[in-house]
């Protein structure tokens, strides 16, 4: 696991210090390559950090749609399910953040919208 976080932090050092960087501050800022791979290599760091999360994001999602009962059962159950799907959607933006694609998991961080559930989608669109 400390190979996995120096090897993160390598690369994220490496695109903070990409000659290029200077190039691209001059293009539109939300457009260039770089500035959509730093936004997908953050929100793999994120998922997989804040992947745990979602059991209390989804038990209170569940309670307040479905009653307290529900949520604290089911929605637990769930919230574990939901728990692997972000990490796991997280480690895939990691092992392929130089292809800016959107993330698989919507919403995108844990903490957007806290009262809705978690959904997924199974194509893959090139961020913008």
């Amino acid at each position: 696991m400390k190979q996995l976080v120096k090897s993160i932090l390598m690369i994220a050092l490496l695109l903070l210090f990409n000659p290029y960087h200077a190039f691209a501050a001059n293009q539109d800022q939300g457009n260039s390559h770089i500035s959509r791979v730093g936004e997908k290599l953050g929100v793999g760091i994120m998922n997989v950090a804040t992947g745990v999360v979602e059991i209390p994001r989804t038990m209170i999602a569940s309670s307040k749609k479905n009653g307290i009962a529900y949520g604290v059962t089911a929605g637990f159950i769930t919230g574990i399910m939901h728990t692997v799907g972000r990490t796991l959607c997280g480690t895939m933006d990691l092992v392929t953040f130089m292809i800016p694609t959107k993330s698989l998991v919507h919403p995108e961080y844990v903490w957007n919208n806290f009262s809705q559930e978690t959904t997924y989608t199974s194509n893959f669109q090139m961020r913008k």
